[in-house]
């Protein structure tokens, strides 16, 4: 494993010919399972009809019309949660690969240039969303089709959220979501980057200046554990994959790592850490394998790259380099030595900018989006629901059309 390696994505696209054969599998449903397991309501059923019979760009405009991050979505959603789980073809051998799918369309609709998004027509006056990561990006295409004047505040140098910063280059290309982001500004989007609500502006002066503000702030802060305050070379698993991402590759990898967690982010992080090269990578999580947190895909990656996943044990003590776990469930302990210790062990948001808000464990106090502050809506990982790049697309989309319905009214009155 190399640079290279990271670099390079790890699952390979379907040619043509294979995309149509493995659309010539669908039951072609007449209501279609796999369309209703979707949050985001990309319609899988419709575009994989569209390419059984060879119409890649009615496919592509499908996906659009409903996912913004089509090709994102593609490469990191957990389909075999979703829309593959709902699959007809389940009962009869294996269901659709319908991320494969949705990511040859995507791939298509970039290698022709296609168009499907239109400049909006800005009539309905102006909107800040704070925060460029997936339901930001898709609240300011729903918005922006509606007819409304859509600008995106992002504190870092680049929009995309944990997409750019925390899901490693073999999962998901920079290019790809660069091309994504690339079309939501030709649109008309404004994206602002270096804009830190509560240091470069302030939430009073995008209030005065728009007529609604939506916060699509992300779980940006990784949690620690006060058994590790001490602990020798620790770090924070949302700074690891940070890190990694923003020198494409291009770090030190040590002989051994212990990783404490069982998310999708500790996936990430193993396999990270496999793919650049570190020959032993150990994942240790508290959930036993029957209840475990991490996607099958991400799990099955990590396995395959030879990561070791122990499940069922937490951390009790720490002296150096050495860790000491007991088991959730069963009388014993074991110790593990790695040079290197990487906490993956949950995330939070910063509200410091909006502390006037009900916030209970990371998540915002809403109505149909809208928070206890009229003008002020809320989407993404910040609200209830999963924390997964779909459901923010979908409530990024939601929440645009909940404050649509809000000014609609104010119109009106």
């Amino acid at each position: 494993m190399s640079q290279q390696d990271y670099l390079d994505e790890l699952i390979p696209a379907f040619t043509p010919l294979l995309a149509i054969k493995e659309a010539s599998r669908c039951l072609l449903c007449h209501d279609a399972p796999c369309s209703q397991g979707c949050p985001a309501q990309t319609d899988p059923g419709k575009f994989i009809r569209s390419i059984y019979f060879r119409n890649f760009k009615g496919a592509a405009e499908t996906i659009r019309e409903n996912n913004a991050l089509g090709a994102v979505c593609a490469r990191v959603c957990p389909t075999e949660k979703l829309c593959q789980a709902e699959c007809s073809r389940s009962g009869i051998d294996k269901p659709i690969d319908i991320a494969r799918l949705q990511r040859f369309v995507t791939d298509f609709e970039q290698q022709t240039g296609m168009q499907v998004y239109q400049p909006g027509s800005k009539t309905l006056g102006k909107v800040a969303i704070v925060g460029a990561g997936p339901a930001g990006l898709q609240a300011s295409v729903t918005l922006t089709n509606l007819g409304y004047d859509v600008t995106l505040f992002e504190k870092e140098p680049q929009a995309g959220g944990w997409l750019r910063h925390g899901i490693p280059e073999f999962r998901l290309s920079q290019a790809v979501l660069d091309n994504e982001i690339q079309r939501i500004a030709e649109m008309g989007v404004t994206i602002q980057c270096n804009s830190e609500v509560g240091k470069t502006l302030t939430l009073e002066q995008l209030k005065a200046q728009h007529r609604a503000v939506l916060l699509t702030v992300g779980l940006s802060q990784g949690a620690s554990l006060s058994l590790f305050d001490d602990a020798e070379d620790v770090e924070i698993a949302v700074d690891f994959l940070q890190r990694a991402s923003r020198a494409n590759g291009e770090i030190a990898i040590p002989q051994s790592a212990l990783i404490i967690g069982g998310g999708d982010v500790a996936m990430d992080v193993a396999t990270t850490l496999k793919m650049l090269g570190c020959p032993s990578v150990t994942c240790v999580a508290r959930e036993t394998l029957d209840e475990f947190p991490a996607s099958v895909k991400e799990f099955t990656s990590a396995q395959a790259l030879g990561v070791s996943i122990i499940d069922g044990f937490t951390p009790i003590s720490v002296a150096g380099h050495s860790v000491t776990f007991q088991h959730v469930s069963l009388p014993g302990e074991m110790k593990l030595h790695a040079e290197k210790i990487i906490l993956a062990v949950g995330q939070h948001a910063q509200f410091t900018a909006f502390n006037h808000l009900n916030v209970q464990r990371n998540t915002v106090e809403t109505t149909d989006y809208q928070t206890s502050d009229p003008t002020l809506f809320a989407a993404g990982d910040i609200v209830q629901g999963d924390k997964t790049v779909v459901y923010a697309v979908k409530t990024g989309k939601e929440a645009a059309q909940s404050i649509h319905h809000y000014l609609e009214g104010a119109c009106s009155c």
